[in-house]
């Protein structure tokens, strides 16, 4: 087999990794291999040095919190018959399957296919694809395959059955008195893009707080700093202004990049089916064309910035979650009855008492499960979107269940905190990072997180939710620190994303138009959803709601495309 290393232990278990820079060791019947970079208490380590200390800690939770980096870890032959764990944040995926006493590790799926193992496609991943837009750990798209969520290591006992253990779930601070938190802010953030200055390094800019944070810590360890940005002719995506403001304010060597509708029709297979799975996130196609912009301009790293929503609470989903404060204090008794009178009753049908009824079943449903009230699939319903044959065998509750057990894991009670913690996975692991990371390999360009740096995830944690988040006021504690850093323009800005204009492009597009239209008519035969949900779509995208139903479109799409190329790689 190309590109593998095999260890073999005591218990008859072999582990053959796939993959290239892999670093690795055997000691007698114990063995350790990873990839990524490790630090043990903020130095480089080896393979040799890393196993002697995980055989000498008295646990794994203790050794796991001597580490940093990115990377993920395999062990086998020690305390455990295997032990895998990735970083804390899961920027570097690892992705694993059991045969006939083989365990295989790749940080690429597409490379475990190429190894001498069944994989068949999950109908369920199918599902779980279409409600979260991506495949979120451990699930894959391939039923025999699993991949680590961020810091939960699995075992592999002497029975050959996995188990789970989460190792890092901080403590959120709840009140502090400590006056130089922005201080130690702005110069953990500092330390951590510092790490990642070098030679041909430069940092993707839109414009945002994260963004130019990033960019302007770069600016001031390193001259020239160069910067990215990609924009947009069409209205309300376009972000270039305030990425120049940034530019301007840090006097950075700025590029950007006009994406055509003709471009994104021109890589639009390429992109959708270099992912390792169906991923439904349309801004990536954007993400590539920066990357590949920089790497044109002689760029090796691309600095992202990540993160920093997640951490100091800048998504707007957070600040509204706010709203049902004051329903969920009131006394049971008399939720009860606004309940009986405004949800209950045929008050809740009428137009003027309707948004009560509504506001009363949102705040009823909690978190989390609250933030998926505008989901796809909650709105319409599965029996309306999926064939009854592809339901059977289908667990609806399946996403709900993985949404639920993480915002459980988060060790605080307070509700901001438990978001960010389920954003940590949800949003960055499985979604962000997944889209940066894998174009930045397509244009084969290495990209860094600094913002996930652990030092600042860690510092971030000692920050109360309620200075973090005050009120409705986003990222107010982040906004304070960067004053005097960040312009003034981009500290006022709103959040606006970093969007693709595909629903307006699919309009104005005939060749973006054929290829979406084409490939939905063969998405129709696999009979997965109900032909006229597809029919109903196209309708919809052309009279109404362009951006909307242009992301449903794009989502179906990139999932028959991905289908077509598995299956070509397949019977190849």
């Amino acid at each position: 087999m190309e590109n593998t290393i095999t260890l073999d232990t005591k218990d008859n278990l072999k582990l053959v990794i796939a993959g290239t820079d892999i670093q690795h060791y055997q000691q007698q019947e114990t063995a350790i291999a990873f990839k990524g970079t490790i630090l043990f208490e903020h130095k480089v380590c080896s393979a040799e040095f890393l196993l002697q200390q995980y055989l000498a800690s008295s646990d794994d939770q203790t050794f796991y919190q001597r580490l940093s980096g990115r990377f993920w870890l395999a062990i086998i032959g020690g305390k455990q018959t295997a032990f895998l764990v990735n970083d804390i944040m899961g920027i570097e995926p690892c992705f694993y399957s059991l045969e006939n006493n083989t365990l295989y590790i790749s940080s690429h799926l597409k490379q475990l296919k190429r190894l001498p193992i069944t994989l068949t496609i999950s109908k369920q991943a199918i599902y779980n694809y279409l409600y979260f837009h991506c495949i979120p750990a451990p699930t894959t798209i391939y039923q025999q395959a699993a991949k680590l969520e961020p810091a939960k290591a699995v075992y592999l006992n002497q029975q050959l059955k996995f188990s789970t253990q989460l190792l890092y779930s901080p403590e959120f601070t709840q009140q502090t008195n400590d006056k130089t938190l922005h201080k130690q802010c702005i110069n953990t953030i500092e330390q951590a893009v510092k790490k990642h200055t070098g030679d041909n390094v430069a940092a993707f800019l839109s414009g945002g707080l994260d963004s130019s944070t990033v960019a302007g810590m770069l600016a001031k360890h390193q001259t020239p700093a160069r910067t990215f940005s990609v924009g947009f002719e069409a209205k309300g995506y376009d972000e270039t202004p305030y990425a120049l403001i940034t530019a301007k304010h840090f006097n950075t060597q700025h590029q950007v990049l006009y994406l055509k509708p003709e471009q994104a029709a021109e890589a639009f297979v390429k992109v959708a089916q270099y992912f390792d799975e169906p991923f439904g996130n349309s801004s990536a196609m954007a993400a590539y064309f920066c990357a590949q912009d920089a790497k044109k301009q002689g760029i090796e790293t691309l600095l992202a910035g990540d993160g920093g929503d997640e951490l100091f609470a800048g998504n707007s989903r957070y600040a509204r979650q706010k709203v049902f404060t004051p329903y969920l204090k009131l006394p049971s008794p008399i939720q009860a009855l606004l309940k009986a009178i405004f949800h209950d009753s045929f008050l809740a049908n009428i137009p003027g008492t309707q948004k009560a009824a509504s506001y009363i079943s949102q705040a009823r449903t909690g978190l989390p499960l609250r933030l998926q009230t505008h989901n796809f699939i909650n709105q319409l319903g599965a029996n309306a979107i999926f064939t009854a044959d592809f339901l059977t065998g289908i667990d609806l509750k399946q996403p709900e269940q993985q949404l639920v057990q993480r915002y459980k894991e988060c060790t605080s009670q307070h509700p901001t905190d438990a978001m960010l913690f389920l954003d940590w996975k949800f949003t960055l692991a499985d979604n962000d990072l997944v889209k940066v990371r894998k174009m930045c390999e397509l244009a084969n360009i290495n990209v860094e997180f600094p913002l996930l740096d652990k030092d600042l995830v860690d510092f971030s944690c000692l920050v109360p939710a309620d200075i973090k988040l005050p009120g409705t006021k986003l990222r107010d504690f982040y906004k304070q620190s960067c004053k005097g850093f960040l312009a003034d323009e981009t500290l006022s800005k709103e959040k606006q994303g970093f969007g693709l204009p595909f629903g307006v492009w699919l309009q104005q597009n005939e060749r973006l138009k054929t290829i979406a239209l084409d490939t939905l008519h063969a998405f129709k035969k696999r009979k997965i959803v109900n032909d006229s949900l597809i029919e109903q779509v196209i309708a919809a995208h052309q009279q109404q709601h362009t951006n909307y139903y242009g992301e449903l479109i794009w989502l179906l799409v990139v999932l028959e495309l991905w289908l077509q190329q598995d299956e070509a790689t397949t019977h190849a």
